[in-house]
């Protein structure tokens, strides 16, 4: 999403993570995804990667301009990266019900963090994480709530109603033509998430 907001020409390698083609760790050490090739560069990491692309490529920028809402970007990012996507992921690909259990109660509380610490306080009336400037955290965060589909349907756990701002700034988000010409369908992350939450449905 970093590169299509950027408008950056780039190459796209799929890469089956079950059947890693030779010599993919030279260019992903950790053997993960995302990884980027850029010149003589190699760089990996999400957030690491969507750093690099804004101070590489600055216009448009990506983070804000104050040295304290760097600072506020960079926490939200953390708390994606440390809280939020280990909840959401246990709680779709765990096979123990009291592990799931104790997941979604986490991701509870985070959504409600976020509803009341991060959007209540930082997007003021616009749409986006820090107002109506778009900006890395939005993009941190939008590929798990594009992923909530399967959520719901393995784990019947939608968006709780109560939480407006998300909703709105997910609405906000799939609007976003950088967002749009990538995004891939409710029933896309169904399908791909099946392998691990289907064989739980009987114990949820």
């Amino acid at each position: 999403m970093v590169l299509q907001e950027k408008g950056i020409d780039f190459d796209l390698i799929e890469i089956d993570l079950q059947n890693k083609p030779e010599g993919f760790t030279k260019v992903s050490p950790y053997g993960k995804v995302p990884a980027l090739t850029h010149d003589d560069n190699r760089v990996w990491e999400s957030a690491v990667i969507n750093e690099y692309l804004d101070e590489v490529f600055p216009n448009p920028p990506l983070l804000p301009n104050s040295s304290i809402a760097r600072a506020q970007a960079r926490i939200w990012i953390d708390f994606a990266n440390t809280r939020f996507v280990p909840a959401f992921s246990t709680l779709l690909r765990s096979s123990d019900p009291q592990k799931q259990e104790e997941a979604k109660q986490e991701l509870y509380k985070h959504l409600e963090f976020i509803e009341n610490e991060g959007l209540a306080k930082l997007s003021g009336e616009g749409p986006y994480w820090f107002g109506e400037s778009i900006s890395l955290v939005d993009f941190t965060y939008f590929p798990w709530f594009e992923r909530w589909a399967a959520l719901k349907q393995y784990r019947g756990f939608g968006i709780p109603e109560e939480f407006t701002r998300v909703r709105q700034w997910k609405h906000a988000l799939k609007e976003r033509e950088s967002v749009k010409v990538i995004a891939h369908s409710k029933e896309f992350y169904i399908e791909r998430y099946a392998k691990f939450a289907a064989p739980t449905l009987a114990a949820v």
